[in-house]
């Protein structure tokens, strides 16, 4: 059973009773996107571990995208085929699940999910948990298929702040975007004209699921978030 009703694409989520019943399919992989320590907490039976800090450049330390060839391995070693349907679920109101969404619809692979609600939902629904690392994924064959379309280049991002229909979305902190937090950059403050609204307002703190369609759309407008808008989100 999917959730999210109201949204423009509900299949996107799907609630833990719909994990419950398909975990086990032989072309579905749950996906664990917190850290280790977190996967040790426990964790849904048969859910893998997404490698720690897969997304960040070894030497610099700033986010990133593997390239292919890795994209590929770290798929195949989670067991992800070009097949596979993926649910990724966390513990931090689906930031990370959601990094793990876009960084595989960005090499082509969209069929994945996010658990709505993540562990929080699942522990709290008295779902099983386990503690035991599955046996080690059948080989697989994940092709990478670059989408370009969801990635924008600086260029492009500094020709959307002079065009009417289009909006510039700041996602970060208060403290980001007002310059008051450098979080280790070497410049402060957000791109001229960015409207701003942290990720998390558009999550339910207690439940950690997304907020009703209709909320979030109304908390979006307000910011000049609209359907008629090209947006440009950081």
């Amino acid at each position: 059973m999917t959730t999210g009703n109201g949204y423009s694409h509900p299949e996107f989520l799907v609630d833990a009773q719909w994990v419950e019943a398909h975990k086990d399919d032989p072309n579905v992989v749950v996906v664990d996107t917190d850290v280790e320590a977190a996967y040790l907490r426990g964790h849904i039976a048969g859910a893998v571990m997404v490698p720690d800090n897969y997304e960040k450049d070894p030497d610099s330390g700033r986010l990133y995208i593997l390239p292919p060839d890795k994209f590929a391995v770290m798929c195949q070693n989670l067991g992800i085929g070009d097949d596979t349907l993926v649910i990724a679920y966390d513990n931090n109101q689906s930031l990370y699940s959601a990094r793990l969404w876009w960084a595989l619809n960005y090499y082509g692979h969209a069929n994945v999910k996010i658990l709505d609600g993540g562990w929080r939902r699942w522990v709290q629904e008295g779902r099983a948990i386990s503690f035991e690392r599955p046996k080690a994924p059948a080989s697989v064959k994940f092709t990478p298929r670059v989408n370009d379309s969801i990635m924008v280049k600086v260029d492009e991002l500094k020709a959307a702040c002079s065009l009417s229909d289009t909006v510039v979305w700041d996602v970060r902190s208060n403290g980001e975007y007002d310059g008051s937090n450098s979080r280790g950059n070497k410049r402060v403050g957000h791109v001229p004209g960015a409207v701003h609204l942290e990720w998390f307002n558009l999550m339910d703190r207690d439940t950690h699921r997304f907020k009703p369609a209709d909320q979030v759309r109304r908390m979006l407008a307000e910011q000049g978030i609209t359907p008629d808008k090209a947006v440009f989100a950081y």
